[in-house]
């Protein structure tokens, strides 16, 4: 006689094991209307699930963040079984579910295109429509083999060739398509409305670009019309600001074939780029950094000690000369390792805080790049610190606070955190693990700080604080990282010398506050749409003479000005109508244009025009560049 523990407090007792569905029904029929799936101790299940014993239960519907889960998954079957009913060829692979909806992968003799797309939405609604039932069928391996040998596909085929013995299979009838899936899955596909295909793209077979490369179907599903009109709209924007388009329109840098995943920055540019890595030189100076930079090229056997070869081998560039192998670096600990070397260091020297902004190369699959923010070259503002033992917690605590301050001058004011603990491969003892592991989550805790737990997500060195930043478009970008590493320094024979004489092994923290300067500039160029703060623009004003003859001595003066009190300006004097030229430096998000005519010249004045078209009025040569240099220090 199971006994059902509900979430308001209240228990029921039934006479013989009941499914979650027959609960539903008898706590109200409203909500087993509702139900899509049902939570037993936390765990999602079907709602045909038999509740057998004692259990906690919940019915999920699509208000329910499980729930929606289980919506958007059973929205991916949903598509499969369109994809099937209109070509009937295809080969399915895996349909997971992701943030904000779905994909299925799918291996097809010829490109889907957009059209593809609608008539495929189009079958999904109908199918949708019909309200057909959704049932779940448990099956013993060789079942499952046969019913998928028999459709010739192989993809799932090779899924049930690696599942560990024992394991339950469980098929999901959708009418004539059959899928295999851990489940849950809605009832009835009348739960299934809201929903859109979106775009197109490639993927290799289980990520291994020597296998077979798949069309990637993507879609969204959401609870109500008003949410996925929503999120319809931000995706509208986020390709408005895709920081690809705008690198181009704005002059910013450009990427080619010749250079896969590596960016050729443009003038402007490099002139962002140096100015985020200004700031950064001067923060950390402040903060007792010392900079300092190391070789491109280090040897194979170097990374093999560190164990980076075992874990990054397929991601690193090598080369070979005079018969040694060598690694082009993807990351800079090891080497920074080699600089605490340098010398018997002296526990009095500790903290020594290592940064560099070095530049990495990582060998990432063709079709993973992605502009700024997936590249093969980029930069790191990587650092390390060696400290003690005791010295630990406050090196942690000190790092968060510099990081928090740090992205609130970047305008990111949503910070999420994240605490990701030992990986099933990883270097290092037990109690190296849960000491790291235990200073992290003291200064996390004692700082009273929202986070949450990554379990088996840390480095394989050591755990780590991931800080996650909400830009204005609510997506979440991954970027900082505070890793703790009990390992790596004794790997490579870093040690001290403490206070009672004897040598002892440092601890090493990894910290990297941007991750990648190149993919934050992507995230800061998204973030603003191109429209960044004074201090950032890499032209902070131009100078617009109505006519060149008549106000471009004039001209030329105030922008010898602009320079002498640090402005980043130009001069505009070309032959077009000023209408035209303010158009032209608006969609380049110029944040100042100062205009001069017959007018201002007389009065010794010039008219400013702020971004967003703010007239600012006809303001003195002085106030100009008060208000200009007041912007560039504030943005």
């Amino acid at each position: 006689m199971p006994v059902v523990r509900l979430p308001d407090g209240t228990r029921r007792s039934y006479p013989a094991p009941v499914t979650v569905m027959d609960a539903a029904r008898q706590i109200g029929s409203g909500l087993a209307r509702a139900a899509v799936a049902g939570a037993l101790n936390g765990q999602p299940v079907d709602t045909c699930t038999l509740i057998r014993e004692d259990a906690e239960l919940r019915i999920l519907t699509v208000s329910d963040p499980q729930g929606l889960e289980v919506v958007r998954h059973s929205t991916a079957h949903l598509l499969g079984h369109a994809i099937k009913q209109l070509y009937p060829q295809v080969r399915m692979a895996i349909g997971p579910v992701i943030e904000d909806g779905f994909y299925y992968d799918v291996d097809y003799e010829r490109p889907f295109t957009p059209d593809d797309l609608v008539e495929l939405e189009q079958r999904m609604r109908e199918l949708a429509d019909s309200n057909y039932d959704v049932v779940r069928v448990e099956v013993e391996r060789e079942q499952a083999r046969q019913a998928f040998a028999e459709r010739r596909e192989d993809y799932k085929l090779e899924i049930i060739a690696g599942l560990p013995p024992g394991d339950t299979i469980a098929l999901y009838h959708h009418q004539e398509y059959v899928d295999m899936c851990r489940g849950p899955h809605v009832p009835n596909t009348r739960h299934l409305r809201h929903f859109r295909l979106t775009r197109l793209a490639g993927a290799y077979w289980r990520g291994d670009s020597s296998r077979q490369m798949l069309q990637r179907i993507y879609g969204t599903a959401w609870p109500d019309r008003k949410s996925m009109e929503g999120y319809l709209h931000r995706l509208e924007e986020a390709e408005r600001r895709d920081h690809r388009k705008l690198g181009a329109r704005l002059d910013l840098f450009h990427f080619q074939p010749e250079a896969p995943g590596m960016v050729f920055w443009h003038p402007r540019g490099w002139t962002l780029f140096r100015l985020v890595e200004g700031y950064l030189r001067d923060l950390l100076g402040q903060h007792g950094y010392q900079e300092v930079s190391t070789p491109q090229l280090l040897d194979r056997s170097l990374w093999e000690r560190s164990g980076h070869w075992d874990k990054f081998g397929t991601m690193i560039f090598s080369t070979t000369s005079e018969q040694r192998d060598y690694a082009v670096k993807p990351m800079n600990c090891p080497a920074h390792v080699q600089l605490f070397n340098q010398g018997l260091r002296s526990y009095r020297e500790l903290p020594l805080r290592l940064a560099e902004f070095g530049v990495v190369h990582r060998n990432e699959p063709s079709g993973t790049l992605h502009g700024l923010l997936r590249a093969r070259c980029f930069t790191q503002d990587d650092a390390h610190i060696f400290c003690t033992e005791e010295q630990l917690s406050g090196e942690i605590k000190a790092l968060m606070e510099l990081t928090f301050a740090l992205y609130r001058d970047f305008g990111f004011e949503e910070i999420e955190l994240a605490v990701s603990t030992r990986p099933g491969q990883s270097v290092g003892t037990d109690r190296q693990w849960q000491q790291a592991e235990q200073a992290l989550l003291d200064v996390v805790r004692a700082g009273g700080l929202e986070w949450k737990l990554q379990p088996g997500e840390g480095a394989f060195y050591g755990p780590k604080i991931e800080f996650v930043l909400q830009d204005s478009l609510h997506r979440r970008w991954q970027c900082g990282t505070i890793q703790v590493d009990f390992s790596m320094p004794g790997l490579l024979g870093a040690r001290y010398v403490a206070a009672d004489g004897s040598r002892r092994v440092p601890v090493m923290v990894h910290r990297a506050l941007l991750g990648s300067l190149e993919r934050f500039i992507g995230i800061l160029i998204e973030h603003y749409a191109g429209a960044l703060p004074a201090w950032l623009s890499p032209v902070q004003a131009v100078v617009l003479p109505l006519a060149a003859a008549r106000q471009g001595e004039a001209a030329e003066k105030l922008l010898v000005r602009l320079g002498q009190a640090g402005v980043r300006a130009t001069v505009d004097l070309r032959n077009e109508t000023i209408g035209y030229r303010i158009r032209q430096h608006e969609l380049q998000r110029i944040p100042f244009l100062l205009i001069i005519g017959d007018r201002e010249l007389e009065s010794g004045t010039v008219s400013v025009r702020a971004r967003g078209a703010r007239d600012l009025g006809a303001l003195s040569v002085e106030r100009v560049i008060s208000v200009l240099t007041e912007q560039a220090e504030t943005g």
